[in-house]
């Protein structure tokens, strides 16, 4: 069995609606025989028999259009000999349901066919997000981690935001960043850059220097106008996170003292663009306590509009959900930014939570997905 968020779609499951659905057409029919008994137009009304078998076409297969319309012309038929209409007339007014069924059991293979072809789209699209970003246990090391993504192309499931975190020899590392541009070249520029990641931060002692050869490789594969904004974080000794800054939104250090933005002591350009000059990467060193909290996020979050243009207050809005538990923290703070937009993102949008529990407060959780 595929857990929820794996499981293929699949168009000839029903939901909730689609129980409901095929009685409409049926509906439909009776109650235009009925306006046909009960007025004195009578055979009138009879071409909106037509409306059963077009409506059909949207949710039936195609033997399912037929059976609407074969009862459409039935019941047509039925009601023809009540009225002082010749045959010839009555046969050109069932002619109107009856060419209408045909039409629409053509409409409704086509349909299924496409239904078919997206499916095997979205099947293909969960398996490339999953091997991209890949799920972060609700536990690395002894950080408690929670990750929420949002791709603005939701049929896709995948865009150009980039997360990943895992321990390493030189303790846990993680990167969160934001490609330029969308759909599949964004994508590619991602997996590159999380491949080189997750091998250089096995390798590199420095985190500087997993950054230097992610620099490395974009320069050799990148377009020249192309370029990647991220944070690099790495917890490498007690009490002290280290941050690489480059050309990113700061991330969120939530402390004892309250809600801070780490902004960049030497702001560094976007990965890719190093050979165009300006400063080099730098490593900015902010304390990590017990009970402190690290938000990183993309571009995606914070430019969030609502309908009067106004930008998701992300500073405001952390201190209203903050809790012991990052996965309830970030489900709260994705559910207030999908309403502050009214329901859909417009741009890619991760948000990725780390907290170091205070020892002893919280027990050991299981390595189950965050997101």
């Amino acid at each position: 069995m595929f857990p929820a968020r794996l499981r293929p779609y699949d168009p000839d499951q029903p939901d909730g609606a689609g129980r409901i659905a095929p009685a409409v057409p049926v509906i439909i029919i009776i109650g235009v025989a009925l306006l046909a008994l009960v007025t004195s137009e009578g055979l009138a009304w009879l071409p909106l028999l037509a409306v059963g078998p077009a409506l059909a076409a949207a949710h039936s297969g195609p033997y399912g259009v037929m059976r609407i319309g074969l009862l459409a012309v039935v019941v047509g038929a039925l009601l023809g000999t009540q009225g002082d209409e010749s045959m010839r007339t009555q046969a050109i007014i069932l002619a109107t349901p009856a060419a209408v069924a045909l039409a629409s059991c053509g409409a409704s293979a086509l349909r299924r066919r496409r239904e078919r072809v997206l499916a095997a789209v979205r099947s293909v699209a969960e398996a490339a997000q999953n091997a991209l970003l890949t799920p972060v246990p609700a536990r690395v090391g002894q950080f408690q981690v929670a990750v929420r993504y949002s791709a603005a192309a939701a049929e896709a499931r995948v865009g150009g935001d980039l997360y990943a975190l895992l321990p390493t020899p030189h303790g846990v590392r993680l990167i969160v960043g934001d490609v330029r541009g969308k759909g599949l070249p964004a994508v590619s520029t991602a997996a590159l850059v999380l491949g080189v990641f997750r091998e250089a931060a096995y390798d590199e002692p420095n985190l500087l220097d997993v950054v230097a050869r992610i620099e490395r490789s974009l320069s050799r594969n990148l377009a020249p106008d192309d370029f990647v904004t991220a944070v690099v974080a790495g917890y490498a000794s007690e009490g002290r996170m280290e941050l690489v800054n480059c050309g990113h939104a700061p991330p969120l250090l939530v402390g004892e003292t309250g809600i801070v933005a780490v902004e960049p002591t030497r702001p560094a350009p976007p990965l890719g663009l190093a050979s165009l000059g300006g400063e080099l990467p730098s490593l900015q060193v902010v304390p990590f306590a017990e009970g402190d909290q690290l938000l990183l996020y993309t571009d995606g979050v914070i430019e969030a509009r609502d309908r009067g243009r106004e930008y998701f207050p992300l500073l405001e809005r952390v201190p209203r959900h903050l809790c012991d538990e990052p996965s309830r923290t970030l489900a709260a703070l994705h559910d207030e930014l999908l309403s502050h937009v009214g329901g859909r993102l417009h741009d890619d949008a991760a948000l990725l939570l780390l907290r170091k529990p205070v020892l002893g407060a919280v027990r050991g959780v299981a390595d189950v997905p965050s997101a």
